[in-house]
């Protein structure tokens, strides 16, 4: 077992802010965007209850043409690797067109504090988890 250092325990504190943060969010009506099905599965685990779209079932174009129909917050939660960040500035470009700018804030915090960690949504249950072992000694809450 890793030594636990107070950067850690704070680091999983804010995460589990940003957690309860999307919870509530989703549970308000906003969609949150994801690149996959595991990266739906992840946040799932996690306790995000509303609706989870993935952008890649679809062209990009129409998938953002029905978030903009959809009329509700949009939270982008793609991966933070290069395709994730390519996914997200399109993404942001074709809703501005519609006048929609959808909260990147959330994904760009978890990226902060995940550092080179994880690199995608897919992880960050399983990361949060073993955090929650490694800081208190248990994996839910």
């Amino acid at each position: 077992m890793n030594k636990i250092i107070p950067e850690d325990i704070e680091r999983l504190e804010e995460l589990e802010e940003l957690i309860l943060e999307l919870q509530a969010l989703s549970d308000s009506g906003a969609i949150i965007v994801v690149e996959g099905k595991k990266d739906a599965e992840s946040l799932r685990f996690l306790g995000v209850k509303g609706e989870i779209r993935l952008s890649t079932q679809q062209p990009l174009l129409e998938f953002t043409e029905a978030l903009q129909r959809s009329g509700k917050e949009i939270i982008l939660l793609t991966d933070w690797d290069k395709k994730g960040g390519m996914s997200m500035h399109k993404i942001i470009q074709y809703l501005l067109a519609y006048g929609i700018m959808p909260n990147t804030r959330i994904r760009a915090k978890i990226r902060a504090l995940v550092k080179k960690r994880i690199k995608d949504v897919e992880s960050f249950n399983n990361y949060i988890t073993k955090m929650r072992y490694e800081i208190h000694g248990i994996t839910e809450f």
